[in-house]
């Protein structure tokens, strides 16, 4: 891969998708890109691609979340939909950790944690600090933080 940004990535995929008329598919970056542009209002600076993929967590959580709603209201369909925008937004993630990486990863903050001789509770937060900054949109979150509570 090139040294292509992944905000010229999203905007490369925008025009592709206009030119294909892939209308579901050109909604779902529409909306990436305003949320990457509200934050760079806000935040009146250029985000960097970590930045970008904090925003694609974030949009994959939020409609994770909607999945789960939308089946249990029974609105299959609308679910669905909420689906076929997280494979678009997943496109744009850094290459998943493996489950080996991520017990790997787990150990070494854990052992880190222990080392610095923090214990207990605010252990949960030194450790979960580190693996979030080592797997940022490699790993789901929510997942590791079970993990690690099931390992303390």
């Amino acid at each position: 891969m090139t040294d292509i940004s992944l905000k010229e990535r999203i905007s490369s995929a925008v025009k592709d998708a206009m030119r294909a008329r892939a209308s579901e598919r050109l909604g779902t970056l529409r909306l990436l890109q305003a949320a990457i542009k509200q934050k760079e209002v806000d935040e009146r600076r250029e985000l960097s691609d970590a930045d970008i993929t904090a925003i694609l967590e974030k949009q994959v959580k939020q409609r994770r979340e909607s999945v789960a709603a939308y089946e249990q209201a029974g609105r299959t369909e609308t679910a669905a939909q909420e689906r076929a925008e997280i494979t678009v937004l997943q496109e744009f993630m850094p290459q998943a950790a493996s489950p080996e990486e991520v017990s790997a990863a787990i150990d070494a903050a854990i052992a880190a944690a222990t080392a610095q001789g923090i214990s207990g509770a605010p252990a949960m937060g030194v450790i979960m600090a580190e693996l979030k900054q080592k797997l940022a949109g490699r790993a789901d979150m929510g997942a590791l933080s079970k993990d690690v509570k099931a390992r303390l």
